[in-house]
């Protein structure tokens, strides 16, 4: 303890000359109640910043979930919803395999794939704008069904010619009979 109260009473006769004594102004305590005691308008920049800060989250938001739902249908049985949901896994699964063959040397035939589904797309919606319109018929379903059959046999097609592209690309260096 007297050691701290030797390095303190050090410290203090080393900055003897060198404190801060200057007196304040006799007003300086009236002075700093008046600025404590003035209350200046608060600014609510807050609320403007708030609302434009909830309108660009709102478009933010409504930008990334876009309400889009072409395959949904409101007027169509449980059996047929399974259908199409069931098929619409497996062109899922099979578009998949698809992009997974992307090359530079498949690219083309992925390209021009794509664009057929673009074609199969418009008209799998025409076929349910018409089912939502109309409701079910045996016609309607056939044209689904049919379509989605259609999907199916042709990424599988497309999937069996990159394939066949690949084989003969590895083998073209070998002589056949």
């Amino acid at each position: 303890m007297k050691n701290e109260k030797d390095n303190l009473d050090k410290l203090f006769n080393k900055f003897e000359n060198q404190w801060d004594i200057q007196e304040l102004n006799p007003d300086h305590q009236m002075d700093f109640l008046q600025k404590l005691n003035k209350k200046e308008p608060k600014k609510r920049y807050w609320f403007v910043t708030a609302i434009a800060a909830s309108i660009v989250l709102m478009l933010g938001i409504s930008l990334f979930y876009k309400n889009e739902k072409p395959k949904e249908f409101k007027f169509a049985s449980k059996e047929t919803k399974r259908t199409d949901s069931i098929f619409n896994i497996l062109i899922d699964n099979e578009l998949v395999k698809l992009k997974e063959k992307n090359s530079p040397e498949n690219q083309q035939i992925i390209d021009d794939a794509m664009k057929q589904m673009k074609t199969f797309d418009a008209d799998y919606q025409k076929i349910i704008n018409e089912l939502q319109k109309n409701g079910e018929n045996k016609q309607i379903i056939y044209a689904m069904i049919s379509n989605l059959q259609t999907r199916i046999s042709f990424l599988q097609t497309v999937l069996k010619r990159i394939e066949d592209n690949e084989k003969l690309k590895n083998t073209s260096n070998e002589k056949t009979l």
